[in-house]
């Protein structure tokens, strides 16, 4: 029975249903796991240092292929040259050096791109939309990702463009994102974007209670935070990426070589809004962000 190694930079409570999407994309290829694949799983709990440690724990274990959600991608890509990858990661792949060419990746390794970084000024646009009257917007990043500085200069380049000013609050532990509320309360920013991370991610709800009991608008990459109560999302889909890393995953299994396979890009992105949320923050959603909202939450 062949064994897939699953390699995340959260915990499986964060991402549960996504891994249920994974195994959807998995049994397409005609593989079930339990009856015909095995899957390790390793998480790093939002500590993204464990993840080279884990990768060695996979390689040891002679799996036949690696997903790589997240930072877990260079990390695996970093401990082998020969096993199979599948990434689940930020559209700057390029820039990080994953891969040199969409189309034909070569070597060991293809993926799915959730093309966070490149909607950063999108998210943007969104915010200043929601709150138009915004100066000041804060930005919460994760500056143990390997995307953290592009991120940050895509904003800063965006909002000089509109004459908005960015304070950048830096956070990587979930004390942390309590310190970095602290500190945004204190600058008293108009809005909050959140940049796209795993972590983050992993601690929505904790995020969307503190932006809630701060009361400051705030935008989101994931579904998920809306979902769960935050104002706003615009971004791709986490259930359909994790789907087609399952059946890239598949179809290496079944013989296709990883380097064959392009890097699969999203062609739908989703704004989502929440007016009951809105409504709380005595905010008025403009008729021409709402003609556009692909769910509306109320």
């Amino acid at each position: 029975m062949p064994v897939i190694g699953f390699l995340s930079s959260t915990s499986l409570g964060a991402t549960a249903s996504f891994v249920a999407a994974f195994q959807r994309g998995l049994s397409k290829a005609g593989y079930v796991e339990g009856q015909n694949v095995a899957i390790e799983y390793r998480w790093a709990d939002g500590h993204y240092d464990r993840l080279p440690a884990l990768a060695d724990d996979l390689i040891d274990r002679k799996v036949e292929v690696i997903a790589a959600i997240g930072p877990g991608a260079l990390a695996a890509e970093s401990a082998t040259t020969t096993i199979p990858i599948v990434f689940v990661g930020g559209g700057d792949i390029l820039d990080i050096g994953l891969v040199h060419n969409l189309a034909w990746p070569g070597g060991n390794l293809t993926g799915i791109s959730v093309m966070a970084t490149e909607l950063d000024p999108k998210r943007l646009d969104v915010l200043s939309e929601m709150v138009p009257q915004a100066r000041m917007i804060a930005l919460l990043v994760n500056p143990t990702r390997a995307n953290a500085d592009a991120t940050i200069r895509n904003i800063l380049g965006a909002a000089r463009a509109k004459g908005v000013q960015i304070e950048v609050l830096k956070t990587s532990t979930e004390s942390e994102i309590d310190a970095a509320f602290a500190t945004l309360v204190q600058g008293r920013p108009d809005a909050l974007l959140v940049s796209a991370d795993p972590f983050f991610n992993s601690r929505r709800d904790q995020i969307v209670a503190l932006a809630s009991r701060h009361a400051v608008p705030a935008i989101y990459q994931w579904r998920e935070f809306a979902l769960a109560g935050g104002l706003v999302s615009y971004g791709s889909s986490l259930t359909d990426t994790y789907r087609q890393a399952g059946a890239y995953v598949g179809r290496i299994l079944a013989g296709a070589k990883a380097g064959d396979l392009p890097i699969h890009q999203p062609a739908k992105f989703d704004l989502v809004i929440n007016l009951k949320t809105a409504k709380a923050l005595g905010l008025t959603v403009p008729q021409s962000l709402l003609a556009r909202a692909d769910e509306v939450i109320e």
